[in-house]
């Protein structure tokens, strides 16, 4: 039987040179792969109350449409910064070389929703980090951050579970 990390595919030298690119398109586009992956990461969750389901721009889309789907919730995208029309909030967030934004629809989230937090990758963290933050400024509470991969070399999850919070990843890959 394949693994999730099986139906991953490794790109090297992308987008930069040293860089080991982890490919989920190939898991998305293989039905029994992406069925195993979406199942896998509600299974910590069954049971629990959730409201809705964020996704983190932009393959958390995917996940996220997916797993709202399977829970009878409302999907809630957070976007890069220009991306929503309407009244958003924004949070900022540390790249490797600079910073960036992502915002949310300022009606998105009710106080006291139970929220999952959903996206392909955990690497350095800052993405989640921001999310999470826009989430608890709207009052909801984040029950769970679910991820297809863990990069645990660049401190993502370490990061996030600093701030509380659970975190779930299907695979890990060494590295960066």
């Amino acid at each position: 039987m394949k693994t999730i990390q099986d139906y991953i595919r490794t790109i090297p030298d992308f987008p930069h040179k040293g860089i080991m690119f982890r490919d989920v398109t190939t898991l998305f586009g293989d039905p029994r792969g992406f069925r195993i992956a979406i199942n896998q990461l509600l299974h910590p969750y069954a049971g629990q109350p959730i409201d809705k389901v964020v996704g983190l721009e932009a393959r958390g889309f995917i996940l996220g449409g997916a797993i709202a789907h399977q829970l009878s919730v409302g999907f809630v995208p957070i976007r890069k910064k220009g991306k929503l029309p309407g009244t958003t909030i924004e949070q900022s967030y540390t790249l490797e070389y600079g910073e960036a934004i992502v915002e949310v629809h300022d009606d998105a989230l009710q106080p006291g929703e139970k929220i999952l937090l959903v996206d392909d990758l955990l690497a350095t963290g800052g993405t989640a980090e921001a999310g999470i933050k826009l989430i608890e400024r709207m009052g909801a509470e984040v029950v769970g951050c679910a991820f297809i991969i863990d990069l645990p070399d660049l401190g993502g999850r370490a990061k996030l579970e600093k701030l509380g919070m659970d975190v779930h990843a299907l695979c890990q890959f060494e590295g960066d």
